[in-house]
């Protein structure tokens, strides 16, 4: 319960991840392993367990994934939580009139989300995603408790709290071009969580690297297939110079 509610909550705050500050820290680089399937099906656990509660997948059928290794007893078993046929698509299960009450609109469909995300000279959307999910701090003055190194101010608490501890943010003052700044010095954890920082990272990477495979589910596919029209293309080119040599070989 304590988990569903965390998610609920969190809706609002990932509805504006498209709007986040242009500045702030740099960005992480995500590990970006679409094609490490265990990776991708522990991703997807995650986005079931912490992100469908709220937010909807609708470019995505459950049994798309057993593109990424799982069978559908698999998927039956384990990650059918918002409805009991493998062939539907992901949808959320907050009540629609539930969330325009409480958020004052739906949370947004997450299909695409690792893509939407403008790189601002920063890195991808992967990298923003990875980036986000990681810098969540414990801040008083905010509403929900929370704060954000990535989006600044942001309305959403930490859905993943519980896996990472309750951290804060160490800033110290500083004078830039004349003006007192804070500047972030890095993290005090304050109490631990159900997993290492190691742990946490991994979980994370394999969340964004499902969110940035279910983007696109056939870019695999994609690349996999490029591969063989380029060596399709040098073989031709190979032949043709081949046929071009033996053609003009008497030809003086």
């Amino acid at each position: 319960m304590k988990k569903v509610l965390f998610s609920l909550i969190a809706a609002l705050g990932i509805a504006l991840t498209a709007h986040a500050n242009e500045g702030g820290i740099a960005w992480d680089k995500a590990p970006g392993k679409i094609t490490d399937m265990a990776s991708l099906q522990n991703g997807a656990k995650v986005f079931v367990n912490y992100c469908l509660n709220c937010h909807s997948a609708s470019f995505m059928r459950f049994n798309r994934l057993k593109d990424i290794g799982l069978t559908e007893q698999q998927i039956k078993d384990n990650l059918l939580f918002t409805t009991d046929k493998v062939g539907e698509t992901m949808k959320a299960s907050i009540d629609p009139k539930q969330a325009k009450a409480w958020f004052g609109g739906n949370p947004p469909d997450l299909s695409v989300i690792a893509r939407s995300r403008s790189a601002e000279g920063k890195g991808t959307g992967a990298d923003y995603l990875y980036t986000y999910l990681r810098t969540f701090y414990v801040d008083d003055t905010k509403a929900t408790g929370w704060n954000n190194l990535a989006f600044p101010n942001i309305a959403m608490p930490h859905a993943l709290w519980e896996l990472q501890g309750k951290r804060a943010a160490i800033f110290e003052t500083e004078k830039v071009d004349g003006q007192e700044v804070h500047v972030f010095k890095g993290w005090e954890q304050l109490t631990p969580g159900t997993m290492s920082p190691a742990q946490y990272d991994q979980t994370v990477a394999d969340l964004v690297n499902y969110l940035q495979w279910m983007a696109e589910p056939g870019q695999n596919a994609r690349v996999n297939l490029g591969f063989w029209v380029l060596g399709f293309l040098l073989i031709l080119t190979f032949c043709a110079w081949r046929l071009n040599q033996a053609f003009w070989k008497d030809v003086k």
